[in-house]
């Protein structure tokens, strides 16, 4: 037993130091590529053995030609070992290479992913990568589109301004120059340069809503609120416009009905959408909106007889700037009651705002017309 417990010490200690002798080598390669820390993770543990045991078969007083033997057989071993531990690591070293070259190309139109690969750990992280990728792309989809948008904004919003601060500066050079003289002449230009102005400040208002509700800025003050009273609100605001289009607005509402929302914040979404119904309605048509509570929430309906939006526009009805239509210019005659084509953005408030209350707000097309739908949460 001594012995035997005097070879394992030997061989112990021998392994022990050609281990530890590798290991300012690997030290040195932890910068170096991964196939040659693997190289050296793989042949190293075979060295520690063979110096094991060629040390112990030397002190064990073999004969030369057994200590010959020992040693052909323990550096063949060594060899095949090291062919083979080297052979199974190849898969690793090419399946980090793929996963380097997947990385360096996310998001980008020359992303492949990594492929197959060995291990369950390259696989997950191969599968990170592959979903990474994906959100990235949506995320730079949606940047574009969003930036595209507000060159779009700019551009109609530019235009909205020049037209009637056009028509304010040239009223005012005529006043200036003498050229209006008769009462008639100069109360129509008062009222037109009046109509131009609240143009103006409606278009203001817009900008300053939309800014807060980017900018997270929008405080709601929330209230137990019976749809029924934001129906008929929102109806008796638009009746002075719908008279003078010659559109009947019909409000339905289940009166036990409530929401825990701002009365303020909510009429005015639900008046954007009554207003943008009416503009698009023509003249004697009919906007209907109802409010229904169906499970947890609050369904606001708007139907207006349209015509109906073409399905391409149906995802972009709610994007900032978009309009639907080529024209640029405010529509309208001079009567300030009537729906004035403004900024393009009265749709993208409506859904900031009702996104802010932790609702959404669709549209689809009906027969002879389009259908808005705004859900809010009861509570």
């Amino acid at each position: 037993m001594n012995a035997e417990l005097e070879v394992a010490g030997i061989a112990l200690g021998c392994s022990t130091a050609a281990a530890v002798s590798g290991v300012p080598l690997l030290l040195a390669l932890r910068r170096r590529p991964l196939w040659a820390m693997a190289a050296a993770l793989c042949v190293w543990p075979i060295v520690a053995v063979v110096v094991g045991v060629a040390v112990t078969a030397r002190m064990m007083f073999l004969s030369d030609h057994d200590l010959r033997l020992v040693m052909i057989i323990v550096v063949v071993s060594a060899v095949v070992a090291s062919a083979f531990a080297l052979r199974v690591g190849r898969p690793v070293v090419a399946g980090t290479s793929a996963l380097t070259r997947a990385a360096a190309t996310l998001g980008g139109p020359g992303y492949s992913g990594a492929g197959r690969v060995p291990t369950t750990e390259l696989a997950t992280l191969a599968a990170t990568l592959d979903a990474t990728n994906t959100r990235l792309v949506e995320s730079l989809q949606r940047e574009r589109a969003l930036e595209a948008s507000r060159r779009e904004l700019v551009a109609w919003i530019s235009h909205d301004l020049r037209t009637p601060l056009a028509g304010i500066r040239a009223m005012a050079e005529a006043f200036e120059d003498g050229l209006i003289t008769d009462a008639e002449t100069t109360d129509r230009y008062h009222r037109r340069m009046l109509t131009e102005a609240e143009r103006l400040t409606a278009m203001v208002d817009d900008l300053f809503e939309l800014a807060r509700l980017q900018a997270g800025a929008l405080r709601l003050s929330l209230a137990k609120v019976r749809v029924a009273d934001v129906v008929s609100d929102a109806v008796a605001a638009v009746d002075p416009i719908a008279r003078a289009r010659g559109v009947v607005v019909r409000g339905e509402a289940d009166d036990l009905g409530c929401v825990d929302a701002d009365a303020a914040e909510v009429g005015r979404a639900l008046t954007n959408l009554l207003v943008n119904a009416i503009r698009h309605t023509p003249d004697d048509g009919t906007v209907e909106v109802t409010a229904t509570m169906v499970a947890d929430r609050a369904l606001f309906a708007v139907a207006d007889r349209c015509g109906g939006i073409p399905p391409q526009d149906l995802p972009r009805v709610f994007d900032l700037g978009f309009r639907g239509e080529p024209a640029r210019t405010p529509g309208g005659d001079d009567d300030p009651r009537q729906p004035r084509m403004r900024s393009g953005i009265g749709l993208a408030i409506v859904r900031g705002i009702i996104e802010a209350h932790g609702g959404a707000v669709s549209v689809d097309n009906q027969a002879g017309g389009c259908r808005f739908v705004v859900a809010l949460p009861t509570s």
